[in-house]
């Protein structure tokens, strides 16, 4: 029997409690992709709570069960059964906020927040934490809990504690003191959640197993079918077969979903994906006939096929349109839809030509482009997004009411004056997504009209001046540096710039040539950008500074600007230094001229920024060569520790010249990193297998879901996999999976593999497939590889799951160690796999 009622967080934690998590749980594992989620539902309640503190928005459930050694006083303890992620991500939450008010807003608020929510004051050690997580994760937690020198480690905790303080810098308004209070309000009270307390004498264990069998939950969009057909009790079959019958057949489960939340977002942004159903339901709820239910089932339809032609524009007939839809299709923001659903609706209604909708589409394009290159991409992006549809002037044509919504307030819509300056000092290869990066040099070079059009999307992106430079590069920048300038410095301020980048087809074979190597290669494309690169008789700052000044003349002539002057900063970009630092982990450090690359601006005013403003983690910001600034001085008077010694503390060595190690410096990529940009050089290549554009596909899901650190460690395991002579197939569902493929149904034994790897997390080993594959068809084969697999610390795969698909976190693989065993069991695997198939005479069995 078990007991449930909706909460807050507010109410879970107050009080003398205390939530164990099991041993049997698995460690704390939520990546980049699912903290960003956690973080934008947040900050979206903070600012929807300011108008209505009644707001709440529900984030599921937890279930516990009572420890058996509650006594009828004291603490109150509670096994975590299910929902300990969620539980332990809003504790390191509040950690993190209680740090940054405490250091904003006064030092009670730690102690406030500590006693409210974090710890048992005045209670046993055994019973101090309101959180216990699970065993390994507990030192890393305590760290954080204790705002101890090692908080924000480069383990899951740490990075999740480091991912907040980062987005509540950059969060942190100084004009707006009221700000982080929302924030922590929207936590604390406005987070509902469903707690589930089993009772006692229940097995917790015996839960835990149930509420993780797997099994196909009804979607969204099945719960809303069901909901428009109950109230259809008369017209339901017509209904069914002459409007959602088609509709189903032109759009799968998730593209329905889809659909009802675009519907509902056009009339209030502030709708979340996850919420569809329910609001559908309070729609549909007021209205009363039969008749109105087949009008809105109507409706949708008509929508739906709207739809279908924003994930398909070739299915558009007008020829403007369908180029701009293709292109902010392949610019892969899903939050663009609600407006591109909104235009075609308007267009089909009537209110709206084709000419319109196109010049709508490019100032949509044209705002993508210009905050791409002024390194704003992903700045408030959603937000303004899902805002267009119901703020934008509905009086005014269509085209034009969306450039002036787009053109007003800080949505970052470049200027042509902002364009010039940004595009010679921002670094263009570190920010945003790499498809979308390598996307404008492609649309940049569609600009000169080229007489043989090329394949562009077969083309990368070339760094001419390369990111590891030679002696002869070393010698040509070194006639153009100023007196007192470094290489170093020179070198970060030039080399990610898009006056340095062009697309290649070969960008391997260039590589670190000189340039009087490239040039002829250069001079050969196909590429007309190139072609005017080769025609420079040398490449140093002068060269790539005209370069860039010629090609913001192409970017203003090709999108169009904003119809006026943004109201927003045209100078660095300060809070990115702010939120970059945040992130920074403990232990490492960085550069003044790594950071003045990252926001385009120069090591000597990011020093000067440093000594006058409160940034978090300037400490560990060195000079080039590792040592402490002389001039440093903390901003806060009431700070009075070493630095140095802090440093030290938070397990930076430094050799006895007092230089920072080396290796834990962060440059300017890898601060760029931090800040979420995809930089594919520092991403190991995955092979193509049967479809490289699913391979693509693949690893962009792995990277968005798990992490770069994860993505190496599966890119790892995947070329080992090569290597021993396997090869790749890729899924072509929604979720991209890559399966580990040793024979192809052409060979003797008919096709087998032993695992696929799903980018939402999970190594999963295929023993359902295996039963009817020889020679694993042979139960004690399939339990030699059980066995062995098991050997992997992490894997637990269970005798009982012999036919079935078991698995285990991809975040095992993050250890060497464990990789390779998983490595040498795929190479018995695959040798088994081939040499019994070659020796059997019979068909595979089926």
């Amino acid at each position: 029997m078990v007991a449930a009622r909706e909460t807050t967080l507010q109410e879970l934690l107050e009080g003398s409690k205390q939530y164990q998590v099991p041993l049997y749980q698995r460690t704390y594992s939520w990546k980049t992709a699912q903290l960003d989620r956690l973080w934008e539902d947040i900050t979206q309640l903070a600012a929807d709570r300011a108008k209505d503190p009644e707001l709440t928005h529900f984030i599921g459930s937890v279930v516990l069960a009572p420890s058996p050694s509650n006594g009828p006083t004291g603490v109150q303890e509670f096994l975590v059964i299910d929902g300990q992620q969620r539980l332990t991500t809003l504790s390191i939450l509040l950690c993190a906020i209680r740090d940054q008010r405490a250091k904003e807003d006064g030092a009670e608020h730690r102690e406030r927040i500590d006693q409210q929510y974090l710890v048992n004051r005045w209670k046993p050690e055994r019973q101090r934490l309101k959180l216990v997580p699970t065993q390994a994760d507990r030192p890393a937690y305590q760290a954080c809990l204790d705002s101890a020198p090692q908080a924000g480690g480069t383990d899951p905790i740490g990075a999740a504690y480091r991912h907040f303080s980062s987005k509540l810098a950059a969060a942190d308004d100084p004009e707006d003191p009221e700000d982080i209070e929302r924030i922590e309000d929207a936590v604390i009270s406005g987070l509902a959640l469903v707690s589930v307390t089993a009772q006692r004498g229940d097995n917790p264990h015996r839960i835990f197993e149930s509420l993780n069998n797997t099994g196909l939950s009804l979607s969204q969009a099945d719960l809303l079918r069901n909901y428009l057909f109950m109230r259809l009790p008369t017209r339901g079959e017509a209904v069914y077969q002459s409007l959602w019958l088609p509709l189903q057949q032109h759009l799968d489960r998730d593209q329905l979903e889809l659909l009802f939340w675009l519907d509902l977002v056009q009339r209030d942004p502030r709708i979340k994906q996850t919420d569809t159903y329910a609001g559908q339901q309070r729609r549909l709820d007021r209205m009363r006939t039969e008749e109105e239910i087949e009008q809105e089932v109507a409706r949708l339809c008509r929508l739906g096929q709207l739809l279908r032609t924003i994930l398909d524009p070739s299915l558009e007939p007008d020829t403007a349109v369908r180029q701009r839809l293709a292109r902010l299709h392949a610019w892969g923001t899903t939050t663009v839809y609600p407006v591109l659903l909104y235009l075609l609706d308007r267009r089909d209604r009537g209110s709206a030509d084709s000419t319109q909708i196109a010049t709508a589409l490019l100032y949509l394009e044209s705002y993508f482009v210009r905050r791409l290159l002024v390194g704003r991409a992903t700045a408030n992006i959603n937000r303004v997004l899902l805002a267009i549809v119901t703020e934008m002037d509905a009086e005014q044509p269509v085209d034009q009411a969306l450039h002036r919504y787009l053109s007003t307030g800080r949505k970052y819509y470049a200027t042509d004056q902002e364009l010039r300056a940004a595009i010679r000092s921002i670094p263009y290869y570190l920010n945003g997504r790499a498809r979308q990066r390598s996307l404008v040099l492609s649309w940049l070079e569609e600009t000169y009209a080229s007489k043989e059009p090329l394949a562009l999307s077969d083309l990368t992106i070339e760094h001419v001046l390369p990111q590891t430079p030679t002696d002869d590069w070393r010698q040509m920048l070194g006639e153009d540096l100023e007196a007192g300038e470094e290489f170093g410095q020179a070198h970060e301020a030039l080399v990610h710039t898009l006056g340095n980048l062009t697309l290649t087809g070969y960008n391997a074979k260039l590589s670190n040539s000189s340039f009087p190597v490239k040039r002829p290669q250069l001079a050969a494309s196909g590429v007309r950008m190139n072609q005017e690169i080769a025609e420079q008789e040398r490449w140093s700052r002068p060269q790539i500074h005209a370069r860039a000044d010629a090609l913001a003349e192409r970017v203003i002539a090709a999108w169009p600007a904003p119809a006026e002057r943004a109201a927003e900063n045209s100078g660095p970009a300060w809070d990115l230094i702010n939120q970059v630092l945040a992130a920074l982990p403990a232990g490492s450090w960085t550069t003044y001229g790594d950071l003045a690359a990252l926001i385009g601006s120069h090591a000597v005013a990011v020093g000067q920024r440093l000594t006058t403003a409160a940034i978090p983690n300037a400490h560990r910001v060195l000079q080039s060569d590792g040592k402490l600034s002389p001039n440093f001085a903390w901003v806060d008077p009431s700070r009075t520790e070493d630095p140095g010694a802090l440093l030290k503390a938070e397990g930076l060595p430094f050799d006895s010249q007092g230089r920072a190690e080396p290796e834990k410096r962060f440059a300017t990529d890898q601060l760029a990193e931090l800040l979420g940009a995809e930089i594919p050089d520092r991403m190991p290549e995955i092979p193509p297998g049967q479809n490289p554009q699913l391979r693509d596909r693949f690893r962009a899901q792995l990277l968005d879901r798990q992490g770069p650190d994860i993505t190496r460690a599966v890119a790892e395991v995947i070329n080992a996999w090569a290597d021993l002579g396997g090869h790749l197939e890729y899924g072509i569902e929604e979720e991209t999976s890559c399966f580990l493929m040793s024979r192809v149904k052409s060979e003797p034994g008919g096709d087998i593999w032993p695992a696929v790897v799903y980018p939402s997390g999970r190594f999963e080993i295929v023993f359902q497939h295996l039963v009817i594959r020889v020679p694993f068809h042979e139960r004690s084969r399939r339990e030699e590889l059980r066995q062995r697999l098991n050997q992997i610390d992490g894997a637990d795969l269970p005798e009982t799951k012999l036919e079935q698909r078991p698995g285990f976190p991809l975040e095992v693989l993050a250890d060497q160690a464990k990789r390779q065993t998983l490595v040498e069991v795929l190479g018995w695997f695959h040798n088994l796999a081939r040499s019994d198939a070659l020796a059997s005479d019979g068909p595979a069995v089926w």
